[in-house]
């Protein structure tokens, strides 16, 4: 009988000695997530390779605290991505390791009123000093005591004049490259974080309004859309990054485009979250065909894994692969 569905095989992994790409590419032929990770390869390839392309990445989740941080950074150096879309957890939790604190490892099986005495801040299984994080709000604090406060800013803005004092400074983050790369970057929901303390304490103590406004963002980043032949996203993780971006489609097209939608061309998520909760963090990227926010035709694919597993996988296997890639620049239209 024949049996249609029977084409591809499944193939088993031998074990040999092989550089992470090379190991990659091999588990496009196995099953379940391995397969989906090896697709990812696959899909951050041809979006590297496609020279038409404006790469976005959004990061959220506790990236920076989980040792990851270094790795959104270099791919900022590298020039693998053109626009940055974070939490402010992940854009100020660097800065602290690159102040010269440190990240401990830690429990989650932990009595946490004794941390608490101790001034010990936990993320699952990772503690981190509270004073030393109170220098790194102090600071945000002591850089926008400064800022010329008579603008309305979008967090670009303020982050370029954030990154510069950060390289006067010789802290070198993941908006210290951003800046010294001239790449945008944004962070839509800034005031839930660090810096939202940093900037709340100067209105309070000082009596200086720091205006960021988000809408700024927006307008922003679908002037970028909007002014690129294609667009290719990488998620990792969901929350406020992945729907500001999504949502960054529908707006494009205000900028003269033909079409009421810019739907991307590429798109990877990297997600725990799970699409039955309704939740735009689990929701599929075959869900954002349907809104127009992805392309019918686009290349995509969702690994469901840990980031901190996923992320130095991928990371490590376009190191091998030797892609170069030229910056875009935005600043014309910006």
């Amino acid at each position: 009988m024949n049996k249609p569905y029977l084409r591809d095989k499944v193939k088993t992994i031998e074990i040999k000695e092989r550089k992470i790409s090379e190991l990659i590419k091999e588990m496009q032929d196995v099953s379940f997530q391995g397969r989906s990770l090896g697709e990812a390869y696959n899909v951050l390839k041809k979006m590297l390779l496609d020279k038409d392309t404006t790469i976005i990445m959004g990061i959220s989740g506790s990236l920076s605290t989980a040792g990851m941080w270094k790795i959104i950074k270099w791919l900022i150096d590298e020039n693998y991505i053109d626009v940055l879309v974070s939490t402010g957890a992940n854009i100020s939790e660097d800065i602290y390791e690159a102040m010269g604190a440190s990240y401990y490892k830690g429990s989650p099986y932990i009595d946490d009123s004794e941390l608490f005495k101790y001034k010990i801040d936990r993320f699952y299984d990772t503690f981190a000093d509270e004073d030393e994080y109170s220098n790194m709000e102090n600071l945000i604090y002591n850089f926008a005591k400064n800022i010329d406060s008579s603008k309305v800013y979008s967090s670009r803005g303020f982050l370029w004049k954030f990154g510069e004092f950060l390289n006067s400074k010789k802290i070198f983050s993941i908006v210290t490259s951003a800046y010294l790369r001239r790449m945008p970057i944004y962070s839509p929901a800034l005031a839930d974080s660090a810096y939202g303390i940093a900037l709340s304490k100067l209105k309070i103590y000082d009596n200086k309004l720091v205006a960021i406004d988000a809408t700024l963002d927006l307008v922003e980043i679908s002037k970028i859309i909007a002014n690129s032949k294609k667009t290719g996203v990488i998620y990792i993780g969901g929350g406020v990054p992945k729907d500001f971006i999504q949502i960054a489609t529908i707006s494009a097209p205000f900028y003269g485009l033909e079409n009421d939608r810019k739907p991307h061309s590429y798109a990877i998520q990297i997600t725990t979250d799970s699409p039955q909760w309704g939740g735009l963090s689990g929701c599929t990227l075959e869900e954002a065909v349907s809104w127009g926010k992805i392309s019918s035709q686009a290349s995509k694919i969702t690994v469901y894994c840990d980031a901190t597993i996923a992320l130095p996988i991928l990371a490590h296997s376009i190191l091998e692969s030797k892609i170069k890639r030229k910056a875009k620049d935005f600043n014309e239209i910006l």
